[in-house]
């Protein structure tokens, strides 16, 4: 997640004197990995905004060139001459004025082309640095500041971006709404929800009839109709800029709004065009071959467990994940129904999974989004939407909220201080878990813990001891290592292990470990019959590889090929062994799923040892070529079984 400074300023009351790093390093306290800081490049000398009164347009020249005069604040307008053409008299701009030097030491000056002097140069975005559109130059749009005013600030050149690693459990900190809390905890400073938004207004009928038929994985569904919207209308140069500085690609107004009030606000959004929207919107499971072509221009084949947004002529979006391109914001769109809603983590994440789509949105809504952002991002949308595109709300906005009420968790004040070896009384734990965004009820002794809507990570109260530990800081914990009790040496099982590895070793023998997973296709190859024990295998939930999915029985598939490897790479003289465990399959009791707030007693602990599969310790060998070298001395001797024999 790529945080923009001055973005975030505008929740946070930053404290004066406190710069990057004093942020960087409260991000680390809170536990928020920093991963990178982008400084912008640097650009010297006069920068200005300046606003275009005229154009001459050039002729007799193999492309278009034009000759501008550009308002920048003095007496008289300046000539410039600029080969773009996506701007028109009146358009604001940023002019390089002489004695100027843009990124990669480019130097401005007054000099005389297409037989006129160009005096300074009208820039691009990737001219200044700030971006990789080099298709045109930078308009600003009607906002712009007054000719004169120094660009630096108003394209973002003294803006600084803080890269951050989020964690899967902290899937709020995806939005400048979750990192301007946990800053202004941090930094024990006020902070401004941008999330804090009435619901769209609008009123009469529904703007569109919904209906949820899986509740289970959407508990909430919201949506609003705009009509109005000005297709060609831009995107203002400010949200392009926050776009671009996070690392989203400009595409149109009615998207980019989407993309920025999921980066803003932290709830994925989504925008139909109303016009190709047919029938009622119907939220439910795929059918087994159905199909979807995608924004990506895919065409797609359903499972049964994805979750689809349909409308009469069917599939019209992959929820949570992409749209279809059947109902894509296109040129000419100017009617558009936008969607929020709240979908099931798991399901989200398998659907993207399934269909290789790893989206911005997908990798949000699998972490965990605020149930509560549906309508307040339909609000700013449709804000926006209405300042920058003319469009207006029709209709009453559709609300479908079948959520259940949140669980509360129990917690004895005293548990945070347990654990971590702190002292924590019991005003600071409720203290800092209301700063977590929590609702306690309770004072001094058991509490109730209700978890904020955007924190569906906290279930247990280890999860609630491990906010307090976090937001008093980590720092405060003492580092004090056990006493380790006096050892008694390597135990008898550990001595005869290692004396056979070292009497392979002194043998002749290479070991050379091997992964201990196995697939059918291995124990197929060993010949083994269909009721040899070895076939019974423990599978492992989450393999590595679908096609060694089981734990091994036997250390010959992975020591053969090993054997073969090196026979492959020209190796004729191999002698290899390999001693490790094996797991006989088999039937076994399942194994009991203890708490983490206390020791498992001793019944659980036996029931968890009894669930573990046997792991008996085995050792094997294979050769090949020569057991004894050819020299001056001899041929050699080839490799028998009565080696293999011998080393057992």
């Amino acid at each position: 997640m790529r945080v923009p400074v001055g973005w975030l300023a505008e929740y946070v009351d930053v404290p004066s004197g406190v710069g990057v790093e004093d942020l960087d390093s409260t991000f680390v306290r809170l536990g928020l990995e920093v991963e990178d800081i982008h400084r912008p490049e640097e650009v010297t000398g006069p920068l200005v905004v300046g606003r275009v009164l005229a154009i001459e347009e050039l002729t007799g020249f193999k492309k278009p060139i034009r000759y501008c005069q550009v308002d920048v604040g003095e007496e008289e307008p300046r000539g410039i001459v600029c080969g773009a053409t996506n701007f028109a008299v009146g358009d604001a701009v940023v002019v390089a004025l002489p004695g100027a030097v843009l990124p990669g030491g480019f130097a401005i000056a007054a000099r005389t082309t297409y037989d006129h002097v160009s005096d300074g140069m009208i820039c691009s975005v990737r001219e200044l640095g700030v971006g990789e559109d080099h298709a045109g130059i930078l308009v600003l749009g009607d906002d712009a500041p007054p000719p004169g005013t120094p660009a630096g600030p108003v394209v973002g050149l003294d803006d600084v971006v803080v890269e951050l690693a989020i964690t899967p459990d902290r899937g709020y900190c995806l939005a400048l709404r979750g990192i301007a809390r946990e800053m202004g905890t941090g930094l024990g400073v006020e902070w401004r929800d941008p999330g804090a938004l009435p619901p769209p207004a609008g009123s009469g009928e529904p703007a569109w009839p919904v209906t949820v038929a899986d509740a289970d994985r959407c508990d909430r569904f919201s949506m609003i109709a705009l009509e109005g919207l000005e297709p060609t209308a831009p995107t203002p140069w400010w949200m392009r800029r926050r776009l671009a500085q996070t690392g989203v690609r400009s595409i149109s107004l009615a998207v980019d709004v989407t993309n920025y009030v999921m980066l803003e606000l932290g709830q994925p959004m989504h925008a139909f065009d109303r016009d190709r929207v047919s029938g009622p919107i119907v939220v439910r499971r795929a059918r087994e071959g159905e199909r979807l072509t995608t924004l990506d221009g895919v065409d797609r084949r359903l499972a049964s467990d994805d979750l689809l947004i349909t409308d009469d002529s069917g599939p019209i979006g992959l929820a949570a994940v992409m749209g279809g391109a059947s109902t894509e914001i296109g040129d000419g769109t100017a009617n558009v129904l936008l969607e929020a809603a709240h979908w099931e983590p798991t399901g989200v994440a398998r659907t993207a999974r399934r269909h290789r789509l790893p989206s911005e949105a997908a990798k949000r809504f699998e972490r965990g989004v605020d149930p509560e952002m549906t309508m307040a991002a339909l609000a700013r949308a449709a804000e926006l939407l209405a300042e920058y595109g003319g469009a207006r709300v029709v209709g009453a906005p559709v609300d479908v909220d079948t959520r259940d009420p949140r669980p509360t968790i129990p917690l004895d004040a005293a548990l945070p201080g347990r654990v971590a070896g702190v002292s924590y009384p019991p005003e600071r734990v409720v203290e800092l878990l209301a700063a977590a965004g929590c609702t306690v009820d309770g004072d001094g002794g058991p509490l109730t813990v209700t978890p904020p809507s955007w924190r569906p990570d906290l279930t247990d109260p280890a999860d609630l001891v491990e906010e307090v530990v976090r937001l008093a800081g980590y720092d405060d914990v003492p580092s004090v290592l056990p006493t380790a009790p006096p050892g008694r040496g390597l135990t008898d099982r550990q001595r005869r292990r290692r004396a056979v590895g070292r009497s392979l070793a002194e043998f002749g023998y290479v070991e050379a470990p091997s992964f201990p997973f196995v697939g059918t296709a291995a124990l197929d190859a060993l010949g083994l019959p269909g009721d040899d024990p070895r076939r019974q295998v423990v599978l492992v939930r989450n393999p590595l590889s679908e096609e060694e999915p089981a734990l091994r029985t036997t250390l010959l598939p992975g020591l053969l090929a090993a054997l073969a490897r090196n026979l492959a790479r020209g190796q004729r003289d191999v002698a290899l062994f390999e001693h490790g465990a094996v797991f006989p399959g088999g039937e076994r009791n399942p194994a009991p799923l203890p708490g983490v707030d206390r020791r498992p007693d001793e019944a659980t602990l036996a029931a968890l040892l009894g669930a573990v599969p046997d792991q008996p310790w085995h050792v094997a060998v294979a050769l090949a070529g020569n057991r004894e070298p050819r020299g001056w001395w001899g041929p050699g001797r080839p490799a028998v079984w009565a080696d293999a024999v011998q080393a057992a």
